[in-house]
């Protein structure tokens, strides 16, 4: 059997290891992963490999040749003009497979018994054999789900947290039969996972996943890297070592000098022609490579040190990584997880701060103290993305500093000369950091629409307009005062999708941003007639004369935090009087507690001005609270189905768009309607995508987020939500109280678990296969359906926190109890038992 080496990555996460060595080349124990899997394939009798290259392949030619010092044979297919993609460089060599061939990741540790599997998939007569593992944070790696007779029916690429229906992942290792390449283009980019694999299944093509025992480390990321090192030292995974094992778990090079009086713990690995000096200390989990000098006093402390470096007197290395040629000199530190490139020199007395990352041929001088790589900006965290938008705590986690680099991120994934609009509320600290991201956008050559204070509806409304790539709205968290909200937005006023939202982390994690020359910086402008663009649309889409002739008084309330409050004075136009609570900006934001207090406040004023409804508005024009003529608050899932309702008595057979954690109210109202409903994942996103493609949508949102009408633009929107409350009241001659009493009596009941991240994956595979998929809805999240009523329960993984959520939703209350009680109790038991076994993970 011939084995296909996928050895072309460039190990971007693996920075700076892999500037100037292809990713299969970064050595484990001394050997480069390449070579490992090599011995993997030899155990297994597979002595035919061929290497697929793309990313500096004379480094790994160079060093296999034609495989014979490594008891294989070796041949080679380099991509010359551009990445293939991992299915379409196989189907580059196409004709050298004529029979089953076995394709596996040249980035990743493991002993799988392949041989196993090549059983496995010989008995099942597979066409494409997936090898997989189970891991206790899937959210990295691509989700497999199987059935009973281990025949692949789904798979997830790199899901969200809430999408983890299984731990069960794909490891970039498969066993195929030379046909399945029929399926793909010549001479174009394919993926396994993304094209070949869905259209197999799709095709109804036997495909089957193996899930493996052993060890498999994807080494993907710095931190990944430094593990596979350490588990390969503790023997959790079967690798060849290069050297001989001197005592227990200590293995040394030949031609090594150990100065007497320095003390080594086991284990460690210490490669040829070294030099360990007097007094050295050397902790267990140390790995040196060849031909490494250590001075007398040093004290290493897990280092992973590569061949030819030497590490001064006195010098301190802790669980850091230190590349090939460098030079640490005397009394210098390399604190925890921080890297040093190839070729670089760390002053006498220096000290690299934890997890700074320093590039390949880089100097830091004698005494410095490096806090930020050495390349531009500081240390990011792993993920800039959450669930909505970019988020953190106001001028401690997004500083001008930040702002400015994720501004130059964005723009660096934009055409030099485009143009966005950038928006933001009304408080300080939005345009501290709107001024920061405009600064790092024009440093790339990206020219500004500058909206500055506007209603973030407006934006939305207007960017289609404008010609332009995008647009980024800053603003005060809407649930979290002390934090700060930056949403980015596409040509249509959609948020941006996942793979966009990558796009700009790889920028910003890489540093890899493009600098415009002097005549090239950004040019800012600021649009007029903006705020008239949106009303225009807005109006367009009302009956005017219904709301001349509705009379109507209505109570705003702005909560101090007013952007572009456009309403009153249009409702004035339109003969309706607004009466306007705390319009003024207050320049410390509301708690929950202030914004509970100023609700019930406007409940009185509207009972005292015998007002038609009162209403609170939030979140910079897109959120709302409404209070009846009686004073009593409408939110949540009871205002959901409440605008649902009136929405659909004016648009019958109409379509309306909620999250799948919705009640199902909505479809109760929906049925009396002849609506159609269609529910989506809980992220605003995939609410506002929803929306814009499905025809006939009449509303879309929650009570939670707010509401959406397409027609007007792709995002929430309070302002003409409430216009067009306004409109369908009067036109149904009915009023808030009124509609409230009639809509459907459902329970629907929420719970917060504490859930780790490691055990999310366990638990969403646990649900899925302790109930029948019949029963089960896999939108986001595991939802569990009675058969024959609208009484669910939903567990939903939060996408930003270590929590979970229960959703019970029925006509029964005592079902909802008991339902919500004993799945709390049940989902609680597992996490235990998670955490019991695997405590290090948790």
């Amino acid at each position: 059997m011939r084995a296909v080496l996928m050895a072309g990555g460039s190990g971007t996460r693996l920075r700076p290891l892999t500037c100037d060595l292809p990713k299969p080349m970064v050595p484990i124990l001394n050997r480069p992963i390449a070579e490992h899997i090599i011995n993997l394939l030899k155990r297994h009798q597979i002595a035919e490999v061929i290497a697929t290259l793309h990313y500096l392949p004379d480094v790994l030619r160079d060093y296999f040749q034609d495989g014979s010092d490594f008891g294989v044979q070796m041949t080679y297919a380099v991509e010359e003009d551009q990445p293939l993609g991992t299915a379409g460089c196989v189907k580059n060599i196409a004709e050298l497979l004529d029979e089953t061939f076995l394709v596996i990741s040249g980035d990743s540790i493991t002993d799988f018994d392949l041989s196993a599997a090549i059983a496995f998939h010989k008995q099942k007569k597979s066409k494409a054999t997936l090898i997989l593992t189970r891991v206790p944070n899937p959210v990295e790696f691509g989700v497999v789900i199987t059935d009973e007779e281990s025949r692949i029916n789904r798979f997830l690429e790199k899901p969200s947290t809430s999408e983890i229906f299984s731990d069960t992942v794909n490891t970039g290792t498969y066993i195929l039969e030379p046909e399945v390449l029929e399926y793909l283009p010549d001479n174009t980019e394919s993926d396994f996972s993304k094209d070949l694999f869905p259209l197999l299944l799709a095709k109804g093509e036997p495909m089957y996943g193996y899930i493996a025992q052993g060890y498999w480390c994807d080494v993907g990321h710095l931190d990944a890297y430094r593990e596979a090192q350490y588990d390969a030292l503790d023997r959790k995974v079967k690798l060849d070592f290069a050297y001989r094992e001197v005592s227990d778990g200590l293995w040394v090079g030949q031609n090594t000098f150990i100065d007497s009086t320095a003390t080594i713990e086991s284990p460690a690995v210490i490669g040829d022609n070294c030099r360990i000096g007097a007094r050295v200390q050397i902790e267990g989990g140390t790995v040196i490579g060849d031909n490494v000098t250590i001075g007398a006093d040093a004290n290493l402390k897990r280092p992973i040190v590569w061949n030819g470096a030497i590490v001064g007197d006195e010098a301190q290395l802790s669980a850091c990584v230190i590349a090939r040629g460098t030079r640490v000199d005397r009394r210098a530190h390399v604190l925890e997880a921080s890297v040093v490139g190839s070729l670089s020199t760390v002053g006498e007395e220096a000290q690299i701060s934890p997890s700074v990352r320093v590039w390949p041929s880089k100097k830091i001088e004698s005494g410095a103290i490096l806090n930020i790589n050495l390349i531009w900006g500081n240390i990011a965290q792993r993920n800039l993305f959450g669930q909505r938008g970019v988020q953190g705590l106001a001028n401690i986690d997004i500083t001008p500093e930040f702002a400015v680099k994720l501004g130059a991120a964005y723009g660096s994934t934009l055409k030099p000369g485009s143009k966005i609009t950038v928006s933001r509320d009304q408080r300080n600290i939005s345009r501290m950091v709107t001024r920061s991201l405009i600064a790092g956008l024009m440093s790339v050559g990206i020219d500004i629409q500058n909206l500055d204070a506007t209603a973030i509806p407006i934006a939305r409304t207007v960017i289609p307009t404008m010609s332009v790539a995008g647009g980024i709205h800053v603003r005060v968290h809407p649930d979290r005062p002390n934090y700060i909200l930056i949403e980015f937005m596409d040509a249509k006023g959609i948020n941006i999708t996942k793979a966009v939202e990558k796009k700009i982390e790889g920028a910003y994690f890489k540093e890899d941003m493009r600098r415009a020359l002097i005549q090239e910086i950004g040019d800012v402008a600021y649009p007029s007639q903006v705020i008239d663009r949106y009303c225009t649309a807005f109006e367009k889409l009302l009956h005017v004369e219904t709301l001349r002739n509705s009379r109507a008084k209505v109570v705003i309330d702005y909560v101090y935090a007013v952007s572009g409050a456009v309403l009153p004075q249009m409702l004035d136009n339109f003969g309706a009087d607004a009466v306007v609570l705390n319009a003024s900006v207050n320049k410390t934001a509301m708690s929950v507690t202030d914004r509970e207090g100023l609700l019930t406040q406007l409940g009185h004023v509207v009972e005292a001005l015998k007002a038609n409804f009162g209403v609170q508005v939030s979140a910079n024009g897109e959120q709302l609270i409404l209070v009846d003529e009686s004073g009593f608050s409408i939110r949540g899932e009871t205002l959901t189905a409440l605008m649902v309702d009136t929405i659909l008595t004016s648009n019958p057979r109409g379509t309306v768009v909620v999250p799948v954690h919705a009640s199902s109210a909505v479809e109760q109202v929906a049925r009396r309607h002849d609506g159609r409903v269609i529910r989506t994942k809980a992220n605003p996103t995939a609410l506002m995508e929803a929306c814009q493609k499905n025809s006939n949508v009449v509303l879309g949102g929650s009570g939670d987020t707010g509401f959406i009408f397409p027609q007007l633009h792709p995002g929430f929107d309070s302002m003409f939500c409430i216009a067009k409350l306004i409109e369908m009241l009067t036109i149904q001659e009915r009023s808030l109280a009124t509609v409230r009493s009639e809509l459907p009596r459902v329970i629907h009941k929420t719970h917060t678990i504490r859930c780790p991240w490691t055990a999310k994956g366990a638990l969403m595979r646990y649900l899925v296969e302790t109930h029948p998929a019949q029963n089960l809805e896999l939108i986001d999240g595991v939802k569990i359906c009675q058969p024959y009523d609208d009484s669910w329960l939903l567990v939903l993984p939060d996408a930003s926190e270590p929590l979970v959520h229960l959703y019970a939703n029925s006509n029964d209350r005592d079902w909802v109890d008991e339902t919500s009680r004993n799945y709390r109790a049940r989902v609680q038991a597992f996490i235990e038992r998670q955490q019991e076994q695997h405590p290090a993970e948790v």
